[in-house]
């Protein structure tokens, strides 16, 4: 079998200027996608961030990683008995955990029920990884122990998609998965018009009609946005993230508010799942330790910092895109003419991406 490199155009783009609990500063952000317009379109917000002292706004909320193990019972009412017991040895459970590992800390453990099968929610911290692997060998460590304490309880699986991973559900929203950060903004009205050629008030009212009752009439779960799967996928593949947590990743949902003739504009994306140690990252791949390099996330920091820099340079990259898109749209015909002035005629106009 022969190993071949599949190319993927990628962009530095920026500077956006970002500031909250985990980064501070202006920086640019490099991209993967071979759908070009996306660089001029997050390039647009990234030029309205510097315009605003502070610019964006990110805020780190939570962050960890899961893992659900299923057992089987005799029964729902053994289970429940079962359930009770496993909860009130959580100190055990977490030094199981310290003991075999530097970096993962059991934060949780919750139970659901079904029928006769208990699953076991365990979420844990885990540095600055994003913890696939770290949460599933601690998973590994923790069900002999669970089931030397109760042998009415039978092995079924390391993982009972109750995480849950690269799958649209709600617990990841309700529960917490990732790095859950909130991206904001307040831009004032002159630079709405003149940027974003719009208004706070026409983008508020695209955003409700569109994010919220357009993803709520197409049955959206936990999901009211534009196209932060544009964003996240150029950013993870850029910096070595597992592309296809952009599934959980893109549910997130995009608040627009007009304060008088300033927007308010927001993305909150729940469950971020990035890190900057662990698989695609490293020397193997230069171009992503380039990239970690030049965001800043290789920095002797407290574990889980440099992550956390890295989710929010992420979350306000999304917002950049979703900006520029919502603005574009509230005028006709502009997001057609950005596709076909990028992608036929090599220009590079503002407007939005998808």
């Amino acid at each position: 079998m022969t190993d071949l490199l599949t190319p993927i155009p990628t962009k530095w783009v920026g500077p956006i200027r970002v500031s909250g609990n985990a980064v501070e500063g202006e920086y640019e952000v490099p991209l993967a996608t071979y759908e070009s317009p996306l660089w001029p379109s997050v390039g647009r917000g990234a030029r309205v961030s510097r315009m605003i002292e502070g610019g964006i706004v990110a805020t780190v909320v939570d962050e960890r990683m899961t893992r659900s193990v299923v057992v089987k019972a005799d029964s729902a009412a053994a289970a429940h008995i079962a359930a009770g017991r496993i909860l009130a040895r959580q100190d055990e459970l977490e030094q199981i955990v310290a003991g075999q590992s530097r970096f993962a800390k059991l934060i949780e453990v919750h139970p659901e029920i079904v029928g006769d099968l208990l699953f076991l929610r365990f979420a844990f911290t885990t540095g600055d990884a994003s913890g696939h692997n770290m949460v599933t060998q601690a998973a590994d460590k923790l069900l002999p122990a669970i089931l030397g304490w109760e042998p009415g309880l039978r092995y079924v699986s390391v993982s009972g998609n109750f995480c849950t991973d690269k799958k649209a559900t709600a617990v990841n929203g309700i529960r917490g998965r990732g790095r859950n950060t909130i991206a904001e903004i307040v831009i004032p009205g002159e630079i709405v018009e003149k940027r974003l050629r719009s208004s706070a008030e026409r983008i508020a009212e695209l955003n409700v009609a569109k994010n919220l009752v357009g993803s709520t009439i197409a049955g959206a779960l936990r999901s009211a946005n534009a196209h932060y799967a544009n964003m996240l996928l150029g950013f993870y593949l850029a910096t070595g993230q597992d592309a296809a947590n952009i599934v959980e990743g893109s549910q997130g949902i995009t608040f627009a508010e007009a304060r008088g003739d300033d927007l308010y504009f927001s993305t909150a994306l729940p469950h971020l799942i990035v890190g900057t140690v662990g698989n695609g990252k490293g020397g193997d791949l230069p171009v992503v330790e380039d990239a970690l390099v030049r965001l800043g996330c290789r920095e002797e920091r407290e574990p889980g910092a440099n992550a956390r820099r890295l989710a929010a340079l992420c979350a306000a990259t999304v917002l950049c895109g979703e900006l520029s898109l919502l603005a574009a749209q509230t005028n006709p015909g502009e997001l057609m003419a950005a596709h076909v002035a990028m992608e036929r005629r090599g220009s590079k106009p503002a407007g939005g991406a998808a």
